[in-house]
């Protein structure tokens, strides 16, 4: 077998088939003579098989993508089509093929087998030596599109990634059961839908007949409170598949993809879309992508993974609650969903909707430079529908006495009693668990284990138990303070059990439920009950909504050292309320929280979009994205900096740092982005302004597949646009 090798500029070792002891003569001897020759050009070479089997007769090459994810190997490699794989080896399809230099693999014998997509075939190919076949074709079904190829190659390069990578995350795993299985005949445009939520928007019934008429609307839609947004972008979708066109609808997490999938689906009726998420399973989640795929459905409605469906002419790309830290991959290279639809909207000319109760900085961008349009309700449209909005500050909490033995201030209390008595309650609170976070009572300073130093939390049965080890410390009595000397601690933080259990002891006529990363209720019944939920876990309740929400610890997370603290905090503060019903339905939500604050003045005017133009300004003063282009480089100081010098970065781009990371603790729970337990890495921002992002992300790309190809020390992590930059 023989592949173009970043080790010999071009050309590597060709290996035997399995079970066969050398290579063939003739191809030893051409590989010597490459070899000795370097750079100078070799006359191309007819490629042919192992055993001099038949070549396909027409366009004999194959140019595949093998599925390496390295920046260094991030091209096609070459190899030969035998006659009998002719028809199925067609471009799109997995195949199976020889790869690897003995050399780099610390074998004198060639590499092994290692899955691939063919992209294209050729009459011939630029390779000198005698191109190995392709070994299998795992499937005949064209998975890898050229529009979806093409999308993976614009992904890869701003994220300064491999085209292999973002293909991993762009096509599911294969699963035979679910290719065999015929997939039913596309259904016919369904009607234009009747406006029905958009008309309480000024412009919503123009966006949905702009995009019935096969236009390509852009629009970041701050949706009013209530329950009525997954029929809303429902609709938006409809209208998109009544003009003939396909759609996308990026949700944060599966239940709220139910949603819109039951709204979508009581509109149109079955056929005409899917739901994708990864509680479908592997075959059943494969076998609904193939049917987009074979364009037998043109609508796709899922989480983050459904940014990359196959949908044949896009005429709609929509996601919800961009701001949620779900929509941004872990995997390499990092891609955030709202990026992703941002290029699709661009390259493939459909529409955008940026939805979601509150805004982002991101779309306050998009409509200040004029790339898409704003689709809000008037002012008083949105009085009619919010909550009232009350707020008790940090100083009236300390005085008050019944924050001190239930952790609810008096104004809080008294809007639970009454709202109990129409409904249930949500209370939200920052944190799970039962006491997370501990404290030493006479100085304050943070109670950490004696093993690995990691935060101590109190138990549901009053043990300590460390965070990160998870060892057990024998009762308080048997904790002392290194800093004091004192024997007993308070809780900094309180979770939602504790919180829970308090409430319960001072309302035990009330049910108390709770919901969090354990245990996520889907919904609750409209009677009373207390709900207890970290953000993001709040049930949906049946009926009108909540009588009433409580947000409590608001400086638990305005506090953060976080960029986004201020969006991050109003986002979840604004998710919460709008489960509340309007305040002509005596709908209330208290926040425990200065009302000073910035997020704490746009939610009392529930104004999301004042917040944001706020963030905005203070972000383009400071240069911080999204007004620039920034990327992360982290690793052992001496990789960073190897990196860094070896980049061609533009001659606009400040390199910010490097400064060293916390160092893990062993037994600690990594996270992503965080280095090896007890390694020392170092973190560098590179800093463009607005033109230059792929410009800096080629840089990087560029030096980081040189050191990789030289395996000049130790490995390093690039991550462009990262969420979290302190």
């Amino acid at each position: 077998m023989s592949v173009r090798s970043a080790k010999t500029g071009g050309v590597s070792r060709h290996d035997t088939p399995t079970g066969e002891g050398g290579g063939e003569p003739e191809q030893l001897a051409l590989i010597r003579e490459v070899v000795r020759r370097g750079k100078q050009r070799q006359p191309r070479a007819r490629p042919r098989t192992w055993r001099g089997a038949a070549l396909a007769e027409r366009d004999p090459v194959a140019r595949v993508l093998v599925d390496k994810g390295l920046v260094h190997l991030d091209r096609y490699f070459d190899y030969a089509v035998p006659a009998a794989m002719d028809a199925e080896a067609q471009p799109g399809v997995r195949v199976r093929v020889r790869f690897g230099a003995g050399e780099r693999e610390g074998r004198r014998e060639g590499g092994g087998l290692i899955n691939g997509f063919i992209v294209e075939r050729a009459a011939e190919s630029d390779f000198p030596g005698v191109l190995a076949p392709i070994a299998q074709v795992l499937s005949p079904e064209p998975v890898l599109t050229p529009e979806l190829l093409r999308l993976c190659r614009a992904v890869a390069d701003r994220y300064a990634g491999s085209l292999a990578d973002v293909v991993q995350l762009a096509v599911p795993p294969r699963v035979g059961r679910a290719e065999k299985r015929p997939t039913p005949p596309a259904q016919p445009p369904p009607p234009s839908p009747e406006p029905g939520g958009w008309s309480r928007y000024p412009d919503g019934p123009a966006y949905l007949r702009a995009l019935a008429e096969g236009g390509s609307p852009r629009a970041v839609w701050t949706a009013l409170p209530g329950p009525g947004w997954p029929d809303e972008l429902a609709r938006a979708v409809q209208a998109t598949l009544a003009a003939g066109r396909g759609a996308i609808a990026v949700l944060p997490d599966g239940r709220s993809a139910l949603r819109v999938d039951a709204a979508l689906r009581e509109l149109v009726g079955e056929g005409h879309h899917v739901l994708l998420t990864a509680d479908a399973g592997a075959e059943a989640r494969y076998r609904r992508w193939l049917a987009v795929s074979r364009g037998a459905v043109r609508a796709v409605v899922g989480t983050r993974a459904a940014m990359f469906a196959p949908v044949a002419d896009l005429g709609l790309a929509a996601i919800w609650d961009d701001a949620d830290e779900a929509h941004c991959d872990d995997h390499a290279p990092g891609p955030h969903a709202r990026d992703v639809l941002l290029l699709r909207a661009a390259h493939e000319h459909a529409g955008l909707l940026l939805g979601g109760h509150s805004r982002t900085v991101e779309g306050a961008q998009l409509v200040g430079t004029g790339w898409a349009r704003e689709l809000a309700a008037t002012r008083e449209t949105v009085r009619a529908t919010a909550p009232l909005v009350k707020t008790v500050g940090d100083r009236e909490e300390a005085r008050d006495a019944a924050a001190r033995s239930a952790r609810l201030p008096t104004l809080a209390w008294e809007t639970a009693r009454r709202a109990l008595e129409s409904g249930p309650v949500l209370v939200q609170v920052p944190r799970r668990g039962y006491v997370p976070r501990l404290a030493c009572e006479r100085c304050r300073a943070p109670a950490r284990c004696g093993a690995c130093h990691g935060p101590l939390e109190a138990t549901d049965d009053g043990a300590l138990r460390c965070g990160w080890c998870g060892d057990q410390v024998a009762g308080t009595p048997g904790w002392r303070c290194p800093d004091c000397g004192g024997a007993r601690l308070r809780a900094t933080v309180v979770g939602v059990r504790r919180t829970a259990e308090e409430l319960g002891r001072a309302l035990p006529s009330v049910p108390v439920r709770t919901s969090g990363r354990d245990h996520v209720l889907d919904a609750v019944p409209d009677r009373p009950a207390l709900v207890v939920s970290t953000p993001g876990a709040e049930p949906v309740p049946e009926g009108p909504g909540y009588a009433a929400a409580l947000l409590l610890d608001g400086w638990a997370l305005l506090s953060r050292p976080d960029l986004r603290a201020a969006e991050e905090t109003l986002r979840r503060w604004l998710t919460a309320a709008a489960l509340v019903r309007p305040a002509a339905e005596g709908g209330t939500v208290v926040a425990v929280a200065d009302q000073g604050l910035r997020p704490v003045q746009a939610l009392l005017r529930w104004d999301p979009r004042w917040l944001a133009e706020m963030e905005l300004a203070d972000r383009a003063e400071l240069g911080y994205p999204p007004v620039s282009r920034m990327a992360a480089v982290t690793g052992p100081p001496e990789g960073v900096a190897d990196l860094l010098g070896r980049a061609e970065l533009p001659a606009t781009a400040e390199v910010l740092g490097p400064v060293p990371m916390p160092v893990i603790p062993a037994g600690r729970p990594r996270r992503p982005g965080d280095p090896p337990p007890g390694e020392r890495w170092e973190r560098a921002l590179v800093r463009v302004p607005p033109g230059s992002g792929a410009a800096l992300a080629a840089a990087l790309r560029t030096a980081q597949a040189a050191r990789l190809a030289h395996r000049a020390g130790p490995p390093v992590r690039i991550r462009v646009d990262p969420r979290d930059i302190g």
